[in-house]
């Protein structure tokens, strides 16, 4: 039988981008090499603010056809400060890019690695394990300016419209059951909650009843709610009480960065935004253009988002050996955290991002094969 191949468009984008996309394939190729039984092939796209400076455009000729034809698309990081549209919002191809594939399922695990920075003093948050299911096509970013919404009444009043459909709904709910059920299979409590604003919008409440709708499909999985306000306050009060939160856009931007947070900080908010067809993988953080080129950023959240596009492809393609390796990198994490061989300097550590992912790269390797399969 032979190999089977997957195309990767590679986006580095802006600022750190460059850095922590070269991490994370540096990591994603020593899993490949050590769990084998797949091949990757990469395919480097230029899109991004300093693109947009040089060219007057986004991204380049032909990128977004490419991107459309890859199995799956890896990004860095998009958006420069000083580099704007007119009206004075960012250079962002990659919300068009979100709104065009229709990546509706923005996927941003939250975890607590031994030895990494635990913001909230109760043991219980060591033990820290849950997903933030934001939808990421409609909500109120329906309206943002990358995708030509919103309104501007003369210089009086500017107005932004919250959209939720019934057909993007159901798949983001059933994602989210399905998610639950997978993590349920691997020792977390299987579990939604659907967070919302329901007592309130006619949209919200809209949200909920095809929540409930789409639970009764999957009586295996416990369901709960909770107002999107009462939800900000529980993920400092008690986040290990949570498993998979689904929620709008708009509230999963803000609760995943709050998530994020928890654990230690943007540096290792990994993020996926899954389609029906196409997927997309990046470090949920900015490009972070002060510290760009100087070896200082935290390259954690890329290469898990590389472990994410793993297990992705392991499912479109029901091929073990890209589970076996996404479970590599989660482990190679965990364990150069328990055992302090990666301190990112993000953290006050001593290594800069070439040195996490060396010790990452070297984690891997040597990675007991049982232990991942």
């Amino acid at each position: 039988m032979s190999t089977p191949h997957f195309e990767i468009a590679v986006i580095k984008g802006d600022g750190i981008g460059v850095d922590v996309t070269d991490a994370a394939l540096a990591v994603v190729n020593a899993a490949q090499a050590r769990l084998g039984g797949f091949q990757l092939h990469y395919k480097e796209l230029e899109a991004g603010a300093a693109y947009f400076q040089r060219t007057g455009n986004d991204i380049a000729p032909g990128a977004q056809e490419a991107a459309a034809a890859a199995d799956a698309i890896f990004l860095g990081a998009i958006g420069l400060p000083a580099i704007r549209h007119a009206d004075g919002t960012e250079i962002s191809p990659h919300l068009r890019l979100r709104d065009e594939f229709q990546l509706y399922a923005g996927v941003r695990p939250v975890k607590q690695y031994p030895n990494a920075p635990q913001r909230l003093a109760d043991p219980r948050a060591a033990e820290l394990d849950l997903v933030i299911l934001r939808e990421s096509t409609e909500g109120l970013f329906f309206s943002c300016a990358a995708v030509g919404g919103g309104e501007l009444i003369g210089d009086s009043e500017a107005r932004d419209t919250l959209r939720i459909t019934r057909a993007t709904t159901e798949k983001l709910h059933d994602f989210a059951f399905k998610l639950a059920r997978k993590r349920k299979q691997r020792g977390s409590p299987g579990r939604v909650t659907c967070v919302d604003k329901a007592n309130v919008f006619r949209s919200m409440a809209f949200f909920r009843k095809i929540f409930d709708e789409r639970a009764a499909h999957f009586p295996d999985v416990a369901v709960d709610y909770n107002y999107v306000d009462a939800q900000a306050l529980d993920l400092v009060r008690q986040p290990w009480a949570f498993d998979v939160l689904v929620m709008e856009n708009m509230f999963g931007d803000i609760l995943s960065d709050l998530a994020g947070g928890l654990v230690g900080g943007m540096g290792m908010a990994a993020c996926a935004e899954i389609g029906d067809q196409h997927a997309l993988f990046q470090p949920a953080h900015g490009s972070a253009p002060d510290i760009m080129g100087q070896d200082k950023a935290n390259p954690l959240a890329a290469i898990l988002s590389g472990a994410l596009m793993l297990d992705y492809l392991a499912d479109r393609a029901d091929h073990p050996p890209l589970a076996a390796a996404a479970l590599a990198i989660e482990a190679a994490v965990e364990e150069g955290f328990a055992r302090e061989q990666i301190r990112p300097m993000e953290f006050g550590g001593d290594m800069g991002t070439k040195a996490v992912t060396a010790a990452l790269v070297a984690l891997v390797a040597s990675m007991p094969v049982a232990r991942v399969v």
